[in-house]
């Protein structure tokens, strides 16, 4: 096993030098290679530019940008040096910046373009440690006086991405021994990265994940499919920063594969499909779920025949594929499961329906899939679970999604499934990692039981930065660390997440959300007394919202507004247009929060919520309980 990542860079530069390691769009739109030689002349290039401006080992070096070749040129630079870096997207908050570089006292930045540069730079004085910025995109980028300008105008330096790597190459191949000898030295359980998680409850919390923990994963891909096609092209669409995204980038590299650029916007997206044909495109669930309506979307256009003719192929082909689980032995055993029984089960409607799904994946499902591109394999999803309409239907036409899950504090992946022998619903952990799932009094549950997932293996955090007291909350003494989500293993070993025990929210885009400081800034609403915020594996946030029906009446009156009947002040337009505008403006950009943090839908509740049933002896919101009670609100929420 290899030490470091950029030990793997050096071992897979020297296999196969010539061969594409990255591909992304030049000026007129076309896709052109990036070889691994030229990858790892950047990344060497440039670390010794970073070694000038004063980077060296244990340093922690800011890193801002999104999706994009020099991202991983610049992260390979880092590592070499033994550093490891901090990242984040360029839509990330000033605030959020702000604490990331001060809370790892990072003195070199990179930012993604001028603007983020600007934004910076106008707090630059909350930044003490902040001594050099780097501005990766050179489109827009000031000249070197206007430059210099900033430069003294802020007292710091900046550069250009481009020139430090150009400055780095005149001295390369003199020192490239020295580089090697610094990456001999790097060892795995030294700190990659800290991946800083969303920190709407408090101080967020820096995940530092090692070169070990992001290493055992790579060798451990090959669970998922034995045999991977050599040249493979992967279609990188994720935020690149994300734990998720960010071992694809590294899987690439370990089994020199091919990363593509691209980017989650459904045109630019599939377009890009066809022009890379990609063996594999790693997304969140929101992206299959726009696949999916964008189908029938096209559907609603087609004639009612053939509409008539699709559908009809496709409930065939959906009946099939759950009799070739039964048949096959892909069917979750939460109990005790007799193979001929579910041979018997299966047999007659997987003989008789193949015909059908045949036709139509040749003749008319064909339509979708080759959109895909001709070599497309799997799109392996994370950041949430994919629904089962959703991958009921593409199994269906006969595209294979891949679940999987994981955390950031497991760098990220915890289980899988796999390609070949994929189970329904359930997923696999990698081998060498243990996972258990125990019940409220801490004992083992059964089988098909529910309770707590925990997780032991070799791709737990190291910690979170500078936070031993959370670490120790999170991990036990012996290494067990609780996920805070609800699970159900089967006999097997396999397991099932069915809930979140923690209130965190994971919408189907992949964000995290804490609905706590939501939920508080929506009760500073004078005619709002409780909120519930909801949306878990859900395309936004939703909320139940209790009114303070005494401020309502007495805004009604004043406002001219005449009603009969109090108790039914959550039916009336005017009610429901004045909390829609309170939420508006108390969930705002200004306040800081993001798009993703607002609420998009709401129901109005008049009955205010009681201990015992709603809220627990200490006032706080039975989740679960609320779920259970409001559910056809719920329903009428996320499906409206």
């Amino acid at each position: 096993m290899f030490q470091s990542i950029p030990e793997m860079l050096v071992d897979r530069t020297t296999r196969h030098p010539d061969y594409p390691a990255q591909m992304t769009k030049d000026e007129k739109g076309q896709f052109q290679p990036v070889s691994f030689k030229t990858l790892e002349d950047h990344a060497f290039s440039l670390a010794l530019s970073l070694a000038s401006l004063g980077v060296k080992k244990g340093d922690v070096v800011a890193h801002i940008g999104d999706n994009r070749v020099e991202w991983l040129e610049a992260d390979l630079a880092i590592l070499t040096l033994g550093a490891s870096d901090t990242p984040r997207g360029r839509d990330a908050m000033d605030y959020e910046l702000e604490y990331i570089i001060n809370e790892t006292e990072a003195k070199v930045a990179f930012v993604e373009n001028i603007d983020l540069l600007m934004r910076i730079l106008a707090f630059r004085n909350k930044l003490p440690s902040l001594r050099t910025l780097i501005v990766i995109d050179n489109k827009k980028c000031p000249d070197d006086e206007a430059l210099k300008e900033l430069e003294e105008k802020h007292s710091l330096s900046i550069f250009r991405h481009s020139k430090l790597i150009e400055e780095g190459s005149v001295r390369l191949e003199a020192e490239r021994e020295k580089l090697l000898d610094g990456i001999r030295g790097i060892h795995g359980d030294d700190v990659a990265t800290i991946i800083f998680t969303s920190g709407t409850t408090g101080k967020p919390k820096g995940v530092m994940i090692t070169h070990h923990n992001i290493i055992y994963q790579l060798g451990r891909i090959i669970e998922v499919k034995k045999e991977l096609p050599p040249k493979m092209r992967w279609l990188a669409v994720l935020p690149v920063w994300h734990a998720f995204e960010r071992l694809i980038q590294y899987i690439a590299l370990y089994y020199q594969h091919t990363i593509c650029y691209s980017k989650p916007i459904g045109k630019i997206m599939m377009i890009d499909l066809l022009m890379t044909e990609p063996d594999a495109l790693c997304s969140v669930p929101r992206i299959w779920e726009t696949v999916k309506q964008g189908v029938n979307q096209i559907l609603k256009n087609k004639k009612p025949f053939e509409r008539k003719v699709f559908n009809f192929f496709l409930a065939l082909s959906k009946l099939w594929v759950r009799a070739s689980e039964l048949v096959e032995g892909r069917v979750p055993d939460y109990h005790i499961r007799f193979r001929f029984l579910d041979i018997l089960l299966g047999i007659i409607p997987f003989l008789v329906l193949y015909p059908f799904v045949f036709i139509g994946r040749k003749f008319i499902f064909n339509q979708i899939t080759q959109k895909f591109g001709r070599n497309f394999l799997a799109g392996i999803s994370g950041g949430g679970a994919v629904s089962k309409d959703v991958q009921s239907f593409f199994a269906a036409i006969g595209l294979k999604i891949i679940d999987g899950y994981g955390m950031t504090e497991t760098s990220p992946v915890i289980g899988i499934q796999h390609y070949r022998h994929q189970m329904r619903d359930v997923l696999t952990p990698f081998e060498g990692t243990e996972i258990k799932v125990l019940r409220d009094d801490g004992t083992l549950a059964k089988p098909g039981e529910k309770g707590v997932l925990y997780v032991r293996g070799p791709q737990v955090m190291k910690g979170y930065y500078k936070q031993p007291e959370l670490t120790m909350e999170i991990i036990d003494k012996d290494g067990w660390l609780c996920t805070g989500d609800l699970a159900v293993m089967t006999r097997s070993g396999d397991f099932k997440i069915v809930g979140r025990k923690k209130d965190t929210i994971v919408l189907s885009g992949g964000e995290n959300i804490e609905p706590v400081p939501i939920e508080n800034k929506i009760k500073e609403s004078e005619y709002i007394e409780s909120a519930v915020v909801l949306g878990q594996d859900k395309k936004f946030l939703g909320s139940l919202i209790v009114l303070n029906r005494k401020n309502v009446e007495v805004y009604l009156k004043k406002n001219g507004i005449s009603y009969f009947d109090r108790s039914a002040l959550s039916q009336m337009n005017e009610v429901k247009e004045l909390i829609a505008s309170e939420l508006h403006s108390l969930l705002s950009s200004r306040n800081g929060f993001k798009p993703f943090e607002r609420v998009s839908r709401f129901v109005l509740l008049d009955k205010s919520f009681e201990v015992g049933k709603e809220l627990s002896l200490k006032q706080e919101l039975k989740r679960f309980e609320i779920e259970r009670l409001y559910k056809k609100e719920i329903q009428e929420i996320f499906e409206s």
